[in-house]
């Protein structure tokens, strides 16, 4: 099921709780000795935008709350105005570049499932979304991605159709329901709470039950079988 509200522009209320990279609640990236089948997935909240002004946070705050309700994530955000990545990639990045991917990768490498959040752009996603993509590529390897978008009339979903495609090169696996926000500033209130809501909320729950099922399924077969081999 897909979300879809409506109306004006966004505010500039941006939560200090997801300000930069880090979260009081982050992933720890060391190995979990707990057995596999009774852990909780970890999963990693991409914040796909870095544009001054930004609207992403907001919901960001609201999908990690959704992420709380949930007995069986944990979640850690990754946002890319975190990470100042250059968009020449290198096989060999100079240690000023290595600084600034240990500030994503571990996350990305930890994680056994993602949620996609992106503004559509100009029909598309953000660039700086894309280049944190591209600067990985087995960190996002048979792990499955759920995708919260927000923008105009198409409340961003231009821009899912558009990354469905990129991470099925990247051999990741993306669920079918999202949540979509159509002119989404109208649709929370200045502290960033949603005025109305039970569909969104809805929404979420699918998506997270998807990427529970998922996830679960994909991080017990590795175990087993590394994919790949």
């Amino acid at each position: 099921m897909t979300s879809q509200t409506a109306v004006t522009t966004a505010p500039d209320f941006v939560p200090d709780s997801v300000r930069g990279a880090a979260r009081d609640t982050a992933i720890d990236t060391a190995p979990d000795p707990a057995p596999v089948r009774t852990r909780p997935l970890r999963l990693a909240v991409v914040i796909g935008s870095n544009r001054e002004g930004r609207f992403g946070p907001v919901v960001a705050d609201w999908l990690l709350a959704q992420v709380d309700a949930h007995p069986d994530l944990v979640a850690d955000v990754i946002d890319v105005a975190g990470a100042d990545l250059p968009t020449a990639l290198s096989g060999s990045p100079s240690a000023e570049v290595a600084a600034e991917l240990a500030k994503v990768t571990p996350k990305l490498s930890a994680a056994d499932a993602f949620v996609v959040l992106t503004p559509e752009y100009n029909h598309s996603y953000p660039a700086a979304l894309k280049n944190l993509i591209d600067w990985h590529f087995t960190e996002w390897q048979a792990k499955p991605i759920g995708f919260v978008s927000y923008g105009g009339v198409s409340g961003g979903l231009r821009a899912v159709e558009h990354l469905r495609q990129i991470f099925a090169e990247l051999h990741a696996m993306t669920v079918r329901d999202c949540v979509s926000f159509q002119h989404a500033g109208a649709h929370f209130d200045k502290e960033g709470n949603h005025r109305d809501p039970t569909a969104p909320t809805q929404a979420a729950k699918a998506m997270l039950d998807q990427l529970t099922w998922w996830g679960r399924a994909l991080r017990e077969a590795k175990t087993h079988h590394p994919y790949g081999a």
